[in-house]
């Protein structure tokens, strides 16, 4: 696909993904410039997922307003919606990445009970 500056287009940075306007094309990379965010970064550390007993436990703040960055062109899908107001874009992303940790804990939480109960079932009081 072709690009030209001012095309705006869907970007993942990291572990954030971003509406983003192309400003310049260089070889097989886009430098744009973040206009919204669509899904919060992932916190925590990348390489050991889920662990919290971590070294450092790393706490990811979406791009800011603006901010430039190269992007390979083959991960870059075009943005053909309206573009919402930066701070409300992360607002909503940052609370949609909450809601999906707190089913995800709940969801835990409920296994893990299941699964204490099935252990109790089966391993106590057996001959």
């Amino acid at each position: 696909m072709n690009w030209n500056p001012g095309d705006i287009v869907r970007v993942t940075q990291r572990t954030g993904e971003y509406i983003t306007e192309v400003l310049e094309i260089h070889d097989s990379k886009l430098l744009v410039k973040v206009l919204a965010v669509t899904k919060y970064p992932t916190q925590g550390d990348l390489h050991s997922s889920y662990e919290v007993e971590v070294p450092l436990f790393h706490q990811r703040p979406a791009l800011s307003y603006m901010e430039k960055f190269m992007t390979p062109i083959q991960g870059v899908i075009r943005y053909n919606g309206a573009i919402p107001d930066y701070k409300e874009s992360v607002r909503q992303a940052m609370e949609r990445e909450m809601e999906k940790l707190a089913k995800m804990a709940a969801w835990a939480e409920r296994c893990l009970f299941e699964l204490e109960k099935m252990h109790k079932e089966a391993f106590t009081n057996t001959k």
